[in-house]
């Protein structure tokens, strides 16, 4: 059970305000809450003209404030000492967070560069991993909003949660190869007015939470947990000055 306050018997998963313990209620106690704000959210990004790290914030409270005290805080609030992994993946340190997700909003609110790598878009939001839970969803809210700014859309709801996540795993670990934009290109289409993404995005597989939980590596002060993360870093930083390895750009036309 991924417990980074190191509470869970006392008081449930991440602190919940049920401190519920068991994962499936949990799962749709989370998703009942999420499609509970979904509205309310996209109202919100809608009616901001520039997207900062501080939307991202303000999404991830709309969403999960009824069920997580602590929504709407990133990592550098919540655990600052603890690295956070899923699977081989390893997640930026918190107090780089708002840095990553920074650098995906830098990109992506230029359209034209946003039209060819979507991909590495999502990719920094996800390597910077804010909060404790609730990331994917609200990656997905904010990215919509730009790729509609953008002048298209991601058919996410023919994706395959599979598939796309490795395709994500790979983005972040080898950032700028086009991993996720090849991924994505099948899926890009021309945009749709806002009033149809609230049930196509809630329609989404795998948004109820059923995947791969996070893991707590441990404090950063811990040498196996640096030695860890610094390997992390450091074959990131090989595979960025590497030349793009996949062909071709994941891009719309417009006709």
């Amino acid at each position: 059970m991924f417990d980074p306050f190191k509470d869970f018997d006392q008081v449930g998963y991440l602190r919940n305000r049920f401190e519920e313990k068991d994962p499936e209620i949990i799962r749709e106690l989370e998703h009942t809450m999420f499609r509970a704000g979904l509205d309310e959210a996209l109202t919100y990004v809608a009616k901001r003209k520039t997207l900062v790290y501080g939307d991202f914030l303000a999404v991830h409270r709309l969403l999960f404030f009824a069920f997580y005290p602590w929504a709407g805080q990133d990592r550098a609030a919540t655990v600052p000492n603890s690295a956070v992994s899923k699977g081989s993946t390893m997640f930026c340190h918190p107090l780089d967070a708002r840095r990553a997700v920074e650098q995906g909003l830098r990109i992506g609110q230029d359209k034209a560069a946003l039209r060819q790598r979507p991909g590495e878009v999502m990719g920094w939001f996800a390597y910077g991993h804010p909060f404790l839970d609730g990331n994917g969803r609200t990656m997905l809210i904010i990215h919509s909003e730009l790729c509609h700014r953008a002048g298209f859309c991601i058919e996410w709801q023919h994706t395959s949660k599979d598939d796309y996540l490795t395709a994500l795993s790979a983005e972040i670990s080898s950032p700028g190869q086009g991993h996720l934009d090849c991924y994505l290109r099948p899926f890009i289409g021309a945009s749709r007015g806002r009033g149809l993404w609230g049930s196509a995005i809630d329609g989404i597989q795998g948004l109820d939470g059923r995947s791969i939980q996070n893991t707590v590596e441990g404090e950063y002060s811990d040498a196996r947990v640096q030695q860890k993360y610094q390997a992390f870093e450091m074959n990131r930083a090989r595979a960025a000055a590497d030349p793009r390895q996949c062909a071709g750009r994941a891009e719309w036309h417009s006709e």
